[in-house]
This record gives C-alpha cells, sequence and structure tokens, in this order.
C-alpha cells in the first residue's frame, strides 16, 4: 500500500459511533497529504459515517475513496443517510480520481444519495458501482445523474473527465440501458464500460452500443452474461470501427446467435480494431462459419490478439475452422492464445440462409439494427411498477 494510504480493509471491524471511528479519524490525520482510503471489508453505521463525512471535506489531496463493502449487515433505512453524507462530502473534492462503491447492496432507493455527487464533481474519472442491486431505476436514477454533469460541462465549454464506468450484477435491464446510452454518448471520452450480468436484453445492447460508438477512445467493453441475440450483436458490430482502440472485447454468455456471430466476426474483418488484444466469445451460440472469419480477421489484421475465448459454442475442435484459428493466431507468435474447447457443441448442418452476405448488409444499410432511441425517458410511475413486478422485461 502507497505510502500516502490509509488502509483497515478486510478487518471485519463493526464501526458504529463516533467513538468508534475516533481512533480512525486519530490514524488519516497523521498521514500527511493523505490519498487512499480502503474501507471495504468493515461495517459502518449512519453516526459513523458522518464524522468520517466532516472528515472527508478536512482532505485536499484524496485521489481514491475505496469505499465498497462498508454497509453490511446494516438496515436499509441506515444506508441513505450514511451514504448522501459521503457523497457530499466528495462532491467537492477536485483532487478525486476514483470511487468506489461496489459491493454495497443498497438497492435503488440509495441511488439518490448519490445523485449531488455524480452531478456536480466533475473532476473524477472512474465510477466503480458494482454489485449494488440498483434495478432499473436505481439504475436510470444514475445515469441521468452523469448525463447531467455531461451537460454542465459542455455548458462550461469544458471536457469530460470521466473514463471508467463499472456497473455490472445490478438488474439494469433494458429500462435503464437507454439512459446509460444517452450519458455514454454525451461524455464520449469513456476508456472502459464493464456491465456484465445486467439482463440487458438486445433492444439494451443496442442502445449502449448505439451510445458507446460516440467514445472513440474505448479500450475495454465488458458486456458479459446479458442476451444480445442477433439484433444486439449487430448493433455492436456496426459499432465496431468506432472504437479504433480497442483493447478488450467480453460478448461470452451473451448468446450472440449464428448470424450475431457472422455479422460480428465480418465487422472484425474490416481491419478498424488492430490494437485488439482480448476477445472473449464464449457461449454464444454461433458455428463454424463464424470461426472461419474469426480466423481469417486474425490473420489479416488482429496481429496484438493474445487471448480467445470461444469455447461453449458449435464447432467440433477437430474441425477444419479451428485448425485455421491456431494457425492464424500461430501466425502472430501467439501459440497459447486459445482457451479450452471442452464445451463445444455439435454444428447443426441443416441450419440454411447464413450466408455472409446477410451480416454484409449490414453495410449497405440493409436490416440496420433499430436501437431504441437513447433520449427516451422512463416515467418514474413506469419504473416503480417495474420494480413492483407489474411491469417486467425478462432477464433471460
Amino acid at each position: 500500500m502507497a505510502a500516502k494510504s490509509f488502509s483497515i480493509h478486510g478487518k471485519g471491524l463493526r464501526i458504529n459511533t463516533k467513538e468508534d471511528i475516533a481512533p480512525l479519524i486519530e490514524q488519516m490525520r497523521a498521514i500527511p497529504g493523505l490519498e487512499e482510503i480502503h474501507l471495504g471489508g468493515n461495517t459502518f453505521g449512519t453516526e459513523a459515517c458522518i464524522v468520517l463525512a466532516e472528515e472527508l471535506k478536512r482532505i485536499d489531496t484524496l485521489k481514491i475513496a475505496d469505499l465498497a463493502d462498508i454497509f453490511t449487515g446494516r438496515l436499509i433505512s441506515e444506508i441513505p443517510p450514511a451514504l448522501k453524507a459521503i457523497c457530499d462530502a466528495l462532491t467537492t473534492k477536485t483532487s478525486l480520481v476514483e470511487l468506489d462503491l461496489s459491493d454495497n447492496a443498497f438497492g435503488g432507493r440509495s441511488a439518490e444519495p448519490m445523485v449531488n455527487f455524480l452531478t456536480h464533481n466533475r473532476s473524477f474519472q472512474v465510477l466503480k458501482l458494482n454489485n449494488n442491486g440498483l434495478g432499473v431505476w436505481g439504475g436510470t436514477t444514475v445515469a441521468n445523474a452523469l448525463l447531467e454533469s455531461a451537460k454542465l460541462s459542455k455548458a462550461e465549454r469544458k471536457p469530460s473527465n470521466l473514463r471508467v464506468v463499472v456497473c455490472g450484477r445490478n438488474r439494469l435491464e433494458n429500462g435503464s440501458a437507454p439512459h446509460w446510452a444517452e450519458a455514454f454518448a454525451a461524455h464520449g471520452k469513456l476508456r472502459q464500460v464493464r456491465m456484465p450480468q445486467n439482463g440487458i436484453r438486445m433492444e439494451g445492447i443496442a442502445a449502449l452500443a448505439q451510445g458507446l460508438s460516440k467514445c472513440p477512445d474505448l479500450e475495454t467493453l465488458d458486456l458479459q452474461d446479458n442476451t444480445a441475440t442477433e439484433s444486439g450483436t449487430r448493433a455492436v458490430a456496426v459499432a465496431l470501427p468506432s472504437w479504433p482502440a480497442l483493447r478488450s472485447l467480453n460478448l461470452s454468455d451473451c448468446l450472440l446467435s449464428p448470424k450475431g456471430g457472422i455479422a460480428l466476426a465480418t465487422a472484425l474483418l474490416k481491419g478498424k480494431n488492430t490494437q485488439l488484444e482480448i476477445l472473449r466469445l464464449q457461449y454464444g451460440e454461433f458455428d463454424h462459419r463464424t470461426i472461419d472469419l474469426l480466423a481469417q480477421a486474425i490473420a489479416e489484421h488482429l496481429s496484438n490478439l493474445t487471448t480467445l475465448e470461444i469455447n461453449g459454442n458449435k464447432a467440433d475442435p477437430d474441425d477444419e475452422c479451428i485448425a485455421n484459428l491456431r494457425d492464424a493466431l500461430e501466425s502472430h507468435g501467439h501459440t497459447n492464445a486459445l482457451d479450452e474447447l471442452d464445451d463445444m457443441e455439435e454444428s447443426d448442418e441443416e441450419e440454411e440462409s447464413l450466408a455472409v452476405e446477410q451480416a454484409e448488409d449490414e453495410d449497405k444499410g440493409k436490416g440496420q439494427p433499430s436501437a431504441p432511441t437513447v433520449s427516451k425517458v422512463i416515467d418514474p410511475a413506469d419504473a416503480l411498477a417495474d420494480m413492483l413486478g407489474q411491469v417486467s422485461l425478462k432477464s433471460s
């Protein structure tokens, strides 16, 4: 840990009162120019958080606030005021680079206490909200706050500083996806977006791809374990040329479909993603046609690819397409790039009308993916109904 860092990470402390937190505050004050705090793996009550917030206001050098997993065992009524105190204290911190509130299962109702910070602190670059149980309404609240932040920066003719958004395992679903898409497009300088395991279906994936196509510096995109199917995958394929700096793409467990796989591989054949190092496409339901196209794309354009995961798709490991894939990787010196193929499915040769030309139609404007309009706003009543199960979107 850095010399200018304070950490009690993983100690399992239960810190309820101002008396409980007083010794920790003293230790923090003993570190001149404190830049990092790591408080995760402990549990903080409201009173302790208010005292912590007052201390945070005093620190002008703070760069990283690691507050992941700090509310375990707390009543849901305790969390909003505690979270608001901390976030409000960080709102004016121009030194802040990263805020991590992951693994705090505070749910959608605790999104509102973050809004002031998310809207008005326009210095931070990294936001981590992984596994918070935000749901559609909470996710929409967060995304709209980020959008408002981007609008304020634009009004002041200042560029956005936001570079990394991690928001996986939050049940964001399709309902919040257009709002995230609009926020991403408005910030425009994102380099890393991770949104795995959110129950987002093809329309939502298409919206996200459309929004992220406005982020030409994107290096990492992780949408693992959502549901893209053909239309969502085609939307990602259309966006791929917009990301020349892309280094890592994770679409594993997204049910890409045979046609979707062809569209994706055909997009890679354009040679616009030559920086790609990691490509994860496990359990995508595509077959030997996609794999052959991937082999060609790798041979011609992807000399930097060092990790390729395609297990769980439809091809025998002894098929010629796999041999072509290995040859392509080996031609760039990446003999060990391909993952294990112990769960490949037998290809269904009876499937018809899956020619590569169908994927290439995307470039000619035929069958263009129809993403939802990213400016669509969710009505709060509809969102509440969704949370109550009166209106639902399947997440599988």
